[in-house]
C-alpha cells in the first residue's frame, strides 16, 4: 500500500534574499504556527448507479489561523466539493479533515459559509437576514444587534437594513450575505465563488470591500474561485487544483503585505504571478477519463 501523498510545500516566486554581511547576526526564522485547518489525503467519490465519479483525489494541505487561502482551478474540477467537505456539508470518502485538531464530522457553529448565490430569504429584511443564523443557533438576538449594525456600516449597507432583497442590487445582496456569515463571529469563513455571478465592475468593488473587511476583522478563510487575478489579489496563499479528479499541484505564497491596495493589480510582480498560475492550469495534468473543462479566467 502506497504512503499517502504529502501536501505541496508553499512556494513563492520572489527573488532570493541576499545574505547579510560577514559576521552579522542573522534574524532567526519565525516559529511555525500550528495548523488550524488540516486536510490529509482527502478523497471524494460519488456513486451513480453502477458507475463512480472521483471528484477529489488525495488532496492534502493545511491552513494556519488567520490565513486567507484561495483554491483556484478550472471550472468543474471539484473546488466547491472540497470546500463543502471542509464545511462538514459533504461527507469524505476517505482521508481526514481536522479543524483545530478535531476531526470534521459535520457542520459547526464556528464556521461561516458564503455560497455563489446570496441565498437571502426574500420575505425578510436585510437586518433580519443577517440575524437569521443567530435565531437558528437559538442565541439571544439582542446580543448580536450591535455587531449586525457594525457589519452593515462596514459594508456600506447602513440605511438599507429594512429593505427586502429584491430592493437591492446584486452586489448589495452579496454584502448582506457577508454580514450574515460574519454576524456570529465565526473562527473560519468558507466562500464558494461568492462574486462569480456579478458583473466585472461590481466584482471589483466586492473584492475591494472584502479586502477592507479583512483588514478590520481578519478570519481564517478558504476562498474558491476560478479567477486568477481575484485569487492573487485577495489571498495569502493560492492552492492550484487540476482538472477532475482534482488534486493540489501547487501551493503558492503571495508576497504582497497587508493592508493590500487593489492597485497592486497593475504591478509587474502581480502580473508575473498571474501568468505563472495561468500556465500551471493550462498545462496541468488531467485525470484519466476526465472530460474537458473550462480554464480558469484571468
Amino acid at each position: 500500500m502506497n504512503a499517502p501523498a504529502s501536501a505541496p510545500k508553499a512556494t513563492a516566486l520572489a527573488s532570493p534574499v541576499p545574505a547579510g554581511p560577514q559576521g552579522s547576526v542573522q534574524a532567526r526564522p519565525p516559529t511555525p504556527r500550528p495548523d488550524f485547518i488540516k486536510v490529509e489525503s482527502a478523497r471524494k467519490v460519488y456513486a451513480t448507479g453502477r458507475d463512480t465519479v472521483e471528484a477529489v483525489s488525495d488532496v492534502s494541505f493545511s491552513v494556519t489561523r488567520g490565513e486567507f487561502v484561495a483554491i483556484l482551478g478550472p471550472s468543474g474540477c471539484g473546488k466547491s466539493t472540497l470546500l463543502m467537505m471542509c464545511a462538514g456539508l459533504e461527507s469524505i470518502t476517505s482521508g481526514r479533515i481536522g479543524i483545530d485538531s478535531m476531526p470534521m464530522t459535520g457542520p459547526r457553529e464556528s464556521i461561516g459559509v458564503m455560497f455563489q448565490d446570496s441565498t437571502l430569504l426574500p420575505w425578510k429584511s436585510v437586518l433580519e437576514n443577517i440575524l437569521f443564523p443567530v435565531r437558528i443557533m437559538r442565541r439571544p438576538v439582542r446580543d448580536y444587534m450591535d455587531r449586525a449594525r457594525s457589519l452593515l456600516a462596514m459594508t456600506g449597507l447602513t440605511g438599507f437594513e429594512h429593505k427586502k432583497p429584491h430592493q437591492l442590487s446584486g452586489g448589495m445582496r452579496q454584502r448582506a450575505a457577508i454580514c450574515r456569515a460574519l454576524v456570529t463571529d465565526p473562527d473560519i469563513l468558507l466562500m464558494d465563488e461568492p462574486f462569480s455571478a456579478l458583473d466585472a465592475m461590481t466584482r471589483d468593488e466586492m473584492n475591494e470591500a472584502l479586502l477592507g473587511i479583512w483588514d478590520r476583522q481578519p478570519k481564517t478563510a478558504l476562498f474558491v474561485t476560478h479567477s486568477i487575478r481575484e485569487a492573487v489579489l485577495l489571498a495569502d496563499r493560492v492552492l492550484v487544483m487540476t482538472r477532475r479528479p482534482a488534486t493540489v499541484v501547487e501551493d503558492l505564497r503571495i508576497p504582497f503585505p497587508r493592508p493590500r491596495d487593489p492597485s497592486i493589480g497593475e504591478s509587474e510582480e502581480f502580473n508575473r504571478l498571474v501568468r505563472h498560475l495561468r500556465g500551471l492550469i493550462e498545462r496541468g495534468p488531467r485525470g484519466a477519463g476526465a472530460p474537458p473543462a473550462m480554464a480558469a479566467t484571468p
